[in-house]
């Protein structure tokens, strides 16, 4: 690694300490079931700053993030449930249709296998009908 990732890197590590201490400082009690619900929406401006443009700024808006993290946590099938709600939530938040977000859930089929899709899909579902979304 080079001194200037390495040092990104740490710099990432250590603000995402001080935000799950901010969340919980007692984070061996923590429950994962219901996990998603106690992190609000982050604004799109404040989705850029953390996921975004930060750390590199020439690279992925934080839209394109986080609907490649969807996809990895889709692939991860049930063991990824509250955090999949929460990116989806995210994701729309920063601008991702319904329609990107089913396409990218049914893109990882062909990795994660039909069930994890077909779970995932339904999850999509649920947090569209959460939060009110539109047709697109």
């Amino acid at each position: 690694m080079t001194a200037d990732f390495t040092g990104m890197f740490k710099a990432m590590m250590e603000q995402g300490q001080e935000m799950v201490h901010a969340f919980n400082p007692a984070l061996e009690n923590m429950q994962v079931k219901g996990l998603d619900k106690l992190f609000p929406t982050m604004t799109k401006d404040m989705m850029e700053m953390w996921f975004g443009r930060t750390f590199n700024k020439d690279g992925l808006d934080a839209k394109t993030r986080l609907l490649v993290t969807l996809a990895a946590l889709v692939v991860l099938g049930a063991l990824a449930e509250p955090q999949i709600k929460l990116t989806i939530r995210h994701a729309l938040a920063a601008g991702a249709t319904k329609r990107e977000i089913a396409e990218v859930i049914s893109q990882m089929s062909m990795f994660g296998g039909l069930p994890a899709m077909t779970k995932a899909l339904e999850i999509a579902q649920s947090v569209f009908g959460e939060t009110g979304e539109g047709s697109e």
